[in-house]
């Protein structure tokens, strides 16, 4: 466990998440996959060692690992606590986190999913609340962090979760996904906001343009310069910059913004590649996609002045 190599060879983070039953714990391990973390659930205490020596041959964009361990694997209670001190003493920096909640909260949710308690075979439900409470006191004494979800709403959860391993102003990370769509085709069911603009001057209609699409200039240049155009994207885009910081805030990680036409290859193709160009420079990480047109772009934050041209479609 002492060779790991100079690359740092080992995780940059290494989050241990254990705790009471139905305290949230899988819940944890999706905000931390969610990171960028590699993630386990319910790795054995014996892998521990061997696993934390391999990590540092993990792909650089691996941020850290994230392991859920707790007494379903037989040998946790006996041998645990002992690695974990090994593991600390060897100099390797692991934050473990204790997930507990009271016993009317637990018992709630494991009614709720009618799921089947690690202990309950033993007794009732409620004396497997108690009895698991009872059995990890000595792994939360030796916890990092202690976490009680009794109270928190979900979306206070996943916050406190991410605290955990990103600064502040990254704590809610969120990726937009743009897609244009054609209507006719069907909607796209990964959408959470779905925008037609079918109601814009439609560049079919024009014989010069049917044949071309949305990322022809001249088809760019007939759908933007529409007055209706200018006015929509400008207040559309208000509408974006209330709700997205909105969606962060409520710990989304993900956002995907559909925009469709007709037949998705002229106007929603334009607005949609308007839009990400704009919300791009504004700093967000921006994915684009023509559903219909079977065109992938991928979008950065720019981080120097904006191109006259505009980023590549």
């Amino acid at each position: 466990m002492d060779d790991h190599g100079e690359r740092g060879g080992r995780p940059t983070s290494v989050v241990i998440i254990t705790g009471l039953s139905g305290a949230g714990k899988s819940s944890a391990l999706d905000v931390l996959e969610d990171a960028g973390y590699f993630c386990i659930d319910n790795l054995p205490v014996a892998f521990l060692p061997k696993f934390l020596e391999l990590s540092g041959n993990f792909s650089p964009t691996i941020k850290g690992i994230a392991l859920v361990m707790d007494l379903r694997e037989e040998h946790f209670l006996k041998s645990f606590p002992g690695l974990y001190r090994k593991i600390k003493k060897a100099g390797i920096a692991v934050e473990l986190v204790f997930l507990e909640a009271d016993n009317e909260a637990l018992i709630r949710r494991y009614s709720e999913t009618r799921r089947r308690h690690p202990l309950a075979p033993k007794g009732s439900l409620a004396e497997a609340v108690a009895r698991e409470r009872e059995l990890l006191a000595g792994i939360r004494a030796l916890s990092t962090r202690r976490i009680d979800s009794s109270q928190l709403t979900i979306h206070q959860f996943k916050q406190q979760i991410r605290s955990l391993v990103l600064p502040p102003e990254a704590a809610a990370d969120l990726n937009i996904s743009i897609l244009s769509f054609g209507f006719r085709n069907g909607l796209p069911l990964e959408a959470d906001i779905v925008m037609d603009v079918r109601f814009l001057p439609n560049p079919y209609y024009e014989s010069a343009l049917r044949d071309l699409s949305g990322l022809d200039g001249q088809v760019r240049d007939y759908v933007l310069e529409q007055p209706i155009s200018r006015d929509f994207v400008e207040h559309f885009l208000e509408l974006l910059q209330m709700l997205i910081p909105e969606y962060r805030r409520e710990g989304k990680s993900y956002l995907t913004l559909a925009i469709g036409c007709t037949g998705g290859r002229h106007r929603s193709v334009v607005i949609a590649s308007r839009l990400t160009e704009i919300l791009a420079r504004e700093g967000w990480e921006i994915s684009l996609a023509h559903r219909d047109l079977q065109t992938k772009t991928q979008t950065q934050p720019e981080t120097g002045p904006a191109s006259s041209s505009g980023p590549s479609e």
